[in-house]
């Protein structure tokens, strides 16, 4: 019963003032006694010891509110803590001299009022500080001892982040944090906190701290230290037998410094905080100019990019949000995310196909947007592979309605959102999403030459693959581990490029902003990853060993898959920006009046179910799209015999 009190509640401030006029009371008793013990029986009699307690105890109970010493949460308190005490009582001992000397019912002589009164000081500063020194120790004994029931956890680096962390944390009901942890011994002399600084500089040196400390887990304070450490603590963590180490990192300020702080729970490491990097330092400002007040609409809005370009979107105080899907649930989801964290966001979720045309004209009616968003479309290679008719209509016949339309009622700026896979495809879907490229420039060149009334501009995004998109392989493999494998990698040097949602989406702003219409912009994804590592790693994060725990499986290449992802922005085939992330791809122009005939073609052909023809059509189209490990390589070889004839 009293280590809940103490762990996890409280004392009452009237509980603790109470607690202190009782001192108070019991350090006059006892320098009444004193008094009459050194100074003789008759240097206080019974009516001075009334008119001590008659004067004493109003006095101590208003210097006690004017300094408000029982407002001070006991198990917080410090020695800086400790001054309103100390004035307290020397304030009511002064008062207590001169009012014993004004009460003519008191007659004790100077002698015996100086003794009581510094009897009454010294017990009773001395009593309020010995309870509450008391109490502290209790708490500390209390915790020390429930550490069974908490992890026992070093905190990662001596940063001011660091040391902070262990402050919030020291009433956690979670965690018991013993000390720090750095790389190297120049630390090692010091106490922080009064937590001791553990060091490191290799695996041995390591094991060593864990043992002598005995610790269940590493603390970490932010994601620029887990990437610093991801080839050496964070492998020595997960090799550790017969037990890994788990490896943890704090949450946001904010929520550590809610009212529940001791109560939050430290995040296990994800992969995505060891691929993800530094933030992207963007044109917050020009962005800001670019979106707000404006009526902004998402297609394919509840997606993982789509919905994040609404978070992003209702930061910046757009007029209006329309959030185009037809996918009901996730709809449904962001709408009540949104209603939660933005109540006061003007925006409307609305369901629709963007290959119904109709359907896109009763939107645009209804809430004329000046910015469009193109982020529907199907984007799963293998699905896309096995559909290539129903590619066609959705990334080629969607994107080409939305354009359309958009340039029909007048929006300002389209922003398509594309994929690497565009880039020289090797699959239905890549070559789905670059004919929707070439149809949205094509159509921003007609317009800026003249040729085509309007006044629209077109934007084309190019990213490679975001860290837990629905479906992608992260949100997969973890599947896969909590089933205990095993993990399916298609081929041992396969590689992909990565980027996490948000900061694809605030590229995706930044290029918006900057725009002049018809570029194809392009992202630096960083260096690519193998997807054995990023397997590896996930199995070491959930903490099995790969290959004895969890397995490891390849299963070959699937149909229009390819071992490396094209590189989107080297200095060969793009052209820079004033952001040195974004970069202008060069592509093949395309006249708009054969583009709208040969897309009439291809989407007949789509509509009809024909898949050779419709693959054949996108070839032409397309030359670039040269299928691997498909059946749509006959076609690659027919046409080659074809080029070769006519040649």
């Amino acid at each position: 019963m009293i280590k809940r009190i103490l762990q996890n509640r409280y004392f009452s401030y009237w509980v603790v003032l109470l607690m202190d006029l009782f001192i108070a009371a019991l350090s006059i008793l006892v320098s009444v006694i004193g008094v009459r013990y050194f100074g003789g029986s008759n240097a206080v009699d019974s009516i001075d010891a009334l008119g001590m307690f008659v004067v004493g105890m109003p006095l101590t109970a208003l210097c006690f509110y004017l300094f408000r010493t029982y407002r001070n949460i006991i198990r917080h308190s410090s020695l800086k803590g400790l001054w309103s005490i100390g004035v307290a009582v020397i304030l009511k001992a002064v008062a207590f001299y001169v009012l014993l000397h004004l009460v003519s019912a008191i007659t004790m002589v100077e002698r015996a009022i100086i003794m009581a009164v510094l009897l009454d000081f010294m017990i009773c500063l001395f009593g309020m500080i010995g309870v509450r020194v008391v109490m502290l120790i209790v708490y500390d004994w209390i915790v020390v001892h429930s550490k069974d029931q908490r992890k026992t956890v070093l905190v990662y680096g001596v940063t001011e982040k660091s040391v902070a962390l262990t402050t919030r944390l020291f009433n956690s009901t979670h965690y018991h944090i013993v000390g720090f942890l750095t790389f190297g011994k120049k630390m090692s002399q010091y106490k922080i906190s009064e937590h001791k600084v553990y060091y490191f500089n290799n695996e041995e040196e390591f094991a060593k701290v864990v043992e002598s400390v005995g610790v269940n887990a590493i603390l970490f304070a932010g994601e620029e230290d887990v990437r610093n450490e991801k080839e050496r603590l964070l492998k020595y963590c997960s090799d550790r037998q017969p037990q890994p180490i788990q490896v943890l990192i704090a949450p946001q300020v904010d929520e550590l410094n809610s009212v529940n702080a001791s109560k939050v729970k430290m995040k296990n490491i994800r992969i995505e905080d060891l691929l993800g990097r530094d933030e992207i330092h963007i044109n917050r400002e020009e962005i800001y100019k670019t979106f707000h007040d404006k009526v902004v609409m998402v297609t394919g809005g509840a997606g993982s990019i789509g919905s994040e370009i609404c978070r992003q979107m209702a930061s910046l105080g757009v007029k209006k949000l329309v959030i185009f899907d037809i996918a009901e649930t996730p709809l449904h989801e962001i709408r009540l995310e949104l209603e939660k964290n933005f109540p006061d966001l003007d925006f409307v979720p609305f369901i629709g196909d963007v290959r119904s045309a109709k359907r896109l004209q009763i939107a645009f009616d209804r809430y004329q947007p000046e910015i469009v968003f193109h982020a529907a479309a199907y984007k799963h290679v293998p699905l896309m592979e096995e559909n290539p008719c129903e590619a066609v209509l959705s990334n080629v016949q969607g994107s080409k309605n939305v354009a359309d339309l958009c340039v029909r009622n007048g929006v300002d700026k389209v922003v398509m959102i594309s994929t690497d896979k565009a880039v020289n495809p090797t699959n239905v879907m890549g070559c789905s999403k670059r004919l929707a490229e070439i149809y949205c420039q094509s159509y921003g060149m007609a317009i800026a030459q003249g040729t085509m009334g309007g006044k629209t501009k077109f934007v084309t995004t190019r990213f490679g693959n975001v860290l837990g998109s629905n479906g992608s392989v992260i949100p997969h493999f973890s599947k896969q581990i909590e089933q205990g494998g095993p993990v399916t990698v298609t081929h041992p040097q396969i590689n992909r490029f990565f980027m996490t949602i948000p900061e694809a989406c605030r590229l995706v702003m930044e290029a918006a902003s900057m725009s002049n219409g018809n570029e194809i912009f392009v992202f630096e994804m960083g260096e690519p990853v193998l997807i054995a590592d990023l397997a590896e790693r996930m199995i070491r994060l959930a903490g099995y060993v790969p290959g004895q725990d969890i397995e490891i499986k390849f299963t070959g290449l699937r149909p229009g898959e390819k071992l490396y992802e094209e590189v989107l922005s080297n200095e060969e085939n793009t052209i820079p920006t004033d952001h040195h992330k974004i970069k202008i791809a060069k592509v093949r122009e395309y006249d708009f009046d054969r583009v709208c005939d040969d897309y009439e073609a291809l989407v007949e052909c789509a509509k009809g179910g024909d898949v050779m023809a419709t693959v054949r059509r996108m070839k032409e189209i397309v030359p670039e799209f040269k299928s691997n490990n498909s059946k749509f390589e006959e076609i690659d070889k027919e046409l080659e015999a074809e080029e070769a004839q006519t040649a």
